[in-house]
């Protein structure tokens, strides 16, 4: 196994970083152990929510009978990691194109696993995550002086890489008998990491976010970008030593592709935004969609957004969609809190043919009133969104992995500073908001939205001009660079 943790693009890591990193592993293996001679087999069975849309299989480590064989000619692994919504949402867009493109795709979570190191030392850091996200929007001091600074410029450094690296050694195991020919898109940098420690000879690492930070380097990959912006930031490791001049990123391990969006989404822009050119002049509601992520922070904003839409949709001006994901708690403490919307709502909860159902009927159908869904398998949680948005109007959200989609978008408050490169990029394109960072800004926005045609129009036609160009192809670029590592034929 390659250490990887002392030199990072030619930069030379300092010895007391590269004994932290050390320690970082070593209390790990303290604490779970070290499954490093472990020979975990790799079973492949169908994924129960995905494999019917997009035909994707789950790699799992598992004993037993049964169990798909190894597509080696047009397999191609999606490495991912729970981690918020994110990651998984990235990952979905990618093995849709891959299912678009003719590839099978596998989908292999690093952090479902319970019997191994791999994934106690991501849950670990998941819950640790999670904890810190929703802490910050409770108290504004630890807000200030830690999770800014840490999601800003604390995994912007490349000593930050380097004890991410030493970590992923850790999770190399779980790769043992996943054939070593078949290429992997990572959607987080600890499953492409990994799979550099375990051998894999085809590694695609797809960075999420706009804001450049060495915590999402994993050497010995390619590394695609979904902006200009962020490509320029990770071609001369900017500012990730303070202010040394680092050596570059070779050019052949960074590459620019566009936005990761679904396929389904994609080929639908013309036909989803003439839709919603065509409600908005008719007078229908207008619809948003209100997601809410992995990490359950923000109910605070929440609350107030669907106090003020209720006046509107009562007059049948708007209509809401509120996609609470697996946090069922999330929607009883709403419904606590506000009167009359449980009264107001229907919900689809648990049911994902209902969910289904609703979703392709409301693309051509008629929608009013609230509508608000919740489902207990990871899965149905995060694509529930991506099934709405095709007959929503406006998607209300953070700026994170969703400023990339295809659809209007009224950015909220970032949770984390990397977030708010993410607004940027998107008003820039014109298809979305700038960020609204307090609630009274929100609120502008959505009376903007519904009480005039302009914005919508603005960012339809920059949705659509964007789409002439190529921007939301990401997805699809991603996976035919992997496809070409195998084949030998540069994409």
């Amino acid at each position: 196994m390659t250490d990887r943790s002392k030199i990072i693009f030619g930069n030379k890591i300092s010895s007391s970083a590269v004994k932290s990193a050390e320690k970082s592993k070593q209390k790990y293996i303290r604490k779970f152990g070290d499954d490093s001679g472990e020979n975990y087999p790799a079973k492949i069975v169908p994924n129960i929510c995905l494999n019917k849309p997009l035909n994707v299989y789950d790699i799992r480590v598992a004993e037993g009978e049964g169990g798909e064989k190894f597509d080696t000619d047009k397999g191609i692994i999606v490495g991912n990691i729970r981690m918020g919504f994110g990651h998984y949402r990235i990952s979905i867009a990618i093995a849709s194109a891959a299912n678009a493109l003719g590839y099978t795709p596998y989908w292999m979570d690093l952090n479902s696993y319970p019997d191994t190191t791999c994934t106690k030392v991501i849950s670990a850091q998941n819950d640790l995550y999670s904890m810190g996200s929703r802490l910050s929007q409770k108290i504004g001091l630890f807000n200030k002086l830690v999770w800014e600074p840490l999601n800003y410029e604390g995994f912007r450094k490349l000593t930050y890489n380097a004890s991410d690296q030493k970590n992923a050694e850790l999770m190399a195991p779980v790769f043992k008998n996943v054939p070593k020919d078949i290429p992997i898109i990572g959607t987080h940098v600890w499953p492409a990491q990994a799979a550099l420690h375990a051998g894999m000879k085809y590694v695609v690492n797809a960075i999420p976010d706009n804001w450049p930070m060495a915590l999402h380097f994993a050497e010995g990959s390619v590394h695609t970008i979904q902006t200009y912006q962020a490509y320029m930031g990770y071609r001369i490791l900017n500012g990730m030593q303070g202010k040394d001049i680092l050596k570059p990123m070779p050019a052949d391990s960074l590459v620019y592709t566009g936005h990761y969006v679904d396929h389904e989404l994609v080929s639908n822009i013309d036909t989803d935004c003439a839709a919603r050119l065509d409600r908005k002049k008719k007078g229908e509601p207008m619809r948003f969609l209100l997601t809410i992520g992995g990490a359950g922070a923000q109910q605070e904003l929440f609350i107030a957004i669907i106090r003020h839409l209720i006046p509107y949709i009562k007059k049948k001006k708007a209509a809401l969609y509120v996609n609470v994901g697996d946090y069922k708690n999330v929607w009883i403490s709403m419904c606590e809190k506000i009167d009359e919307l449980e009264k107001l709502s229907t919900t689809h909860f648990g049911d994902w043919n209902d969910t289904v159902s609703f979703a392709e009927k409301a693309v051509t159908g008629k929608v009013e009133g609230i509508h608000a869904f919740w489902h207990e398998n990871i899965f149905e949680a995060v694509y529930c969104t991506n099934l709405l948005m095709r007959s929503s109007d406006v998607l209300a959200t953070k700026p994170s992995e969703l400023v990339f989609y295809p659809i209007p978008k009224l950015f909220l408050k970032h949770i984390g500073g990397h977030e708010r490169w993410g607004a940027i990029h998107s008003a820039e394109i014109g298809d979305g908001t700038l960020e609204c960072e307090d609630i009274p800004h929100t609120l502008q926005m959505i009376d903007l939205f519904i009480n005039e045609s302009l914005l919508l129009e603005q960012m339809c036609g920059c949705i659509r001009t964007n789409n002439s160009i190529g921007m939301y192809n990401g997805a699809y670029k991603a996976v035919k660079i992997a496809a070409s590592m195998r084949s030998g034929k540069q994409e």
